[in-house]
């Protein structure tokens, strides 16, 4: 059952018929990396139909073992020096086969990574939040994700962003736009390409909305099945950034571009049954909330201080957490309270949690990776579930989210939910990834550091 728009989906047989009319010339075949980055190859379109559909594309196993500027770092198991940087395989999942259509004469897919002997690379993102969608399978339930990506745009272009070393920008809007109709209209026509070019790549876009920050926007699209959403959530967030290029513009989706509010990444879920009938939602249940979705929502906050690696993955996540923000800080739960890092809303098949805490920049398949890991942590240890928070959160009281990736990381090391949901291997290679950015965060030189300390000290 999906919730998808057939529009802008292809089949194989779709896609040959294109390409032998020369409508398509390209296709992409891509994965989702560490860091929540779309990477891959552009391939001939002949080529893709004739060899790589059936067998895949090889790439340098280095992706999944570099840091955010793709420089080769030691402490990976899976790739090295030592180990030669060899290949591993993108085997495209042809359900995802779509049209691109900010770039012209292409399709894309996403792929599934698999090493040469056709065992599954465990590290990747997609491979990670398969293996708890399968432990909730077993369970005769389906996860339905939505995700709630915002973005700031401004009226530099990337280049000349870059040119600038990202300051003073100039922001598309020049006051707080929340739920405006005014000024952001003149960055409708941005707007306008992205929403209708994501419907006519296959995916059912609901609409767009100013927030708070300047020249802040967020574009929502449907909720669907998990990998689905996800999926889509990097297709959006790449093309965003090449629609916008066009446009002459740029944007960002970092949690925290600057002191006013941070790009937040709310990710809403609910289970089903296998027959699609909703388990969170019990009317004779008190709020509604049925015993499955208790158990779920008490393993959440059992478990989010010590999963927040997989919703807060950067040195600048952590930035966001900031009291009256609107940013979660407290680890607590509330019914329609966005003080708390988990909302509940919704009645019925729509019934669900809303996790707050991640920002723009998370890495969606490891957050929805964790968001399960931590539901069934719930459900199978049966684990009672609090009394809900009323009024304001950030000052009742509850614990806090972690204050930085190093609190995060450490939480993350010990943590046995972590291990006994993903394997060693994947908490290993994660810390890895922490523990680098952290030393890379550790030796720089900030502008904050040269204004206070050049004269003054």
């Amino acid at each position: 059952m999906t919730m998808s728009t057939a529009a802008g989906n292809l089949t194989a047989e779709g896609l040959k018929a294109l390409v032998e009319d020369g409508s398509i010339d390209t296709v992409i075949v891509s994965f989702t990396d560490m860091q929540g980055r779309l990477v891959g190859k552009r391939i001939s379109a002949r080529l893709f139909v004739e060899d790589v559909m059936a067998h895949g594309a090889e790439c340098c196993n280095y992706l999944f073992a570099v840091d955010v500027e793709n420089n080769t770092v030691d402490g990976y198991s899976i790739s090295s020096w030592e180990r030669g940087y060899g290949d591993m395989a993108m085997i495209p999942d042809m359900s995802t086969l779509r049209t691109a259509p900010w770039l012209e004469g292409t399709a894309m897919v996403m792929a599934d990574m698999q090493w040469l002997d056709h065992s599954p690379v465990m590290q990747s993102p997609r491979e990670i939040l398969r293996t708890q969608i399968n432990r909730l399978a077993a369970h005769g339930l389906i996860p339905y994700v939505g995700t709630e990506l915002e973005f700031i745009v401004f009226d530099d272009t990337y280049r000349e962003a870059w040119a600038k070393g990202y300051d003073n920008l100039r922001p598309s809007t020049d006051y707080n736009v929340d739920y405006d109709l005014l000024a952001s209209t003149r960055v409708e026509p941005l707007l306008r390409d992205i929403r209708n070019s994501m419907d006519a790549a296959g995916m059912y876009c609901e609409g767009v909305k100013g927030e708070c920050n300047l020249g802040q926007q967020e574009i929502a699209f449907r909720y669907d099945e998990a990998l689905v959403t996800c999926d889509n959530h990097s297709v959006y967030k790449s093309g965003a950034k090449v629609i916008a290029d066009k446009h002459g513009k740029s944007l960002t989706f970092m949690a925290k571009f600057n002191e006013r509010e941070g790009n937040s990444c709310h990710i809403h879920i609910s289970l089903r049954d296998t027959d699609g009938n909703p388990v969170f939602a019990d009317k004779n249940a008190e709020h509604g909330m049925s015993k499955m979705f208790r158990h779920f929502l008490a393993g959440q906050i059992a478990a989010m201080r010590e999963l927040s690696l997989f919703f807060a993955p950067n040195i600048n996540s952590y930035k966001r957490y900031v009291d009256g923000s609107f940013a979660p800080t407290a680890v607590a739960w509330g019914l329609d309270n966005r003080t708390c890092s988990l909302r509940v809303v919704g009645q019925g098949h729509g019934m669900r949690v809303e996790q707050r805490v991640p920002g723009g920049d998370v890495n969606q398949y490891l957050a929805v990776a964790a968001l399960i890991a931590a539901g069934l942590h719930g459900i199978e240890n049966e684990l009672e579930l609090e009394p809900l928070t009323t009024g304001n959160a950030y000052t009742g009281g509850a614990p806090r989210v972690p204050s930085s990736l190093r609190d995060a990381a450490e939480l993350f090391a010990n943590s046995t939910i972590a291990k006994e949901a993903f394997g060693q291997d994947v908490v290993d290679h994660y810390l890895n990834y922490a523990r680098i950015e952290v030393a890379a965060y550790d030796s720089a030189i900030t502008d904050w550091e040269r204004v206070r300390g050049f004269e003054r000290l």
